[in-house]
């Protein structure tokens, strides 16, 4: 990498990760460039499928019913998902456009 701009309109070098791929937690090599377009659009659509059939389910829940469909390592983006998909409903229903956070900046 080249590097990125920096504020002061100089260049600062990037981070550039290094060193051979390191085994997950169960001896699998991840591999995020694997992952496409497509993976993401399908775990939206089962956590809100099961967020619709469980609506007082926890993150344990979900993954223990849908997380076997995905790589181990993507328990993570799941609950991500899960949580992100509660703030949305929560938002809804108390009509808060979440513009700001009680910081007064993003949420």
């Amino acid at each position: 990498m080249p590097g990125l701009p920096a504020a002061n309109g100089g260049m600062r070098h990037a981070a550039v990760l290094s060193g051979p791929p390191r085994p997950s937690a169960e001896g699998h090599t991840v591999r995020f460039r694997e992952d496409n377009s497509r993976e993401p659009a399908r775990a939206r659509a089962a956590v809100a499928a099961w967020r619709d059939q469980n609506p007082g389910g926890t993150s344990e829940d979900l993954l223990a019913a849908i997380g076997c469909h995905f790589h181990p390592d993507y328990g993570v983006v799941l609950r991500a998902l899960l949580f992100a998909a509660d703030r949305h409903h929560a938002r809804v229903i108390t009509g808060a456009t979440g513009s700001a956070g009680p910081g007064g900046g993003p949420s």
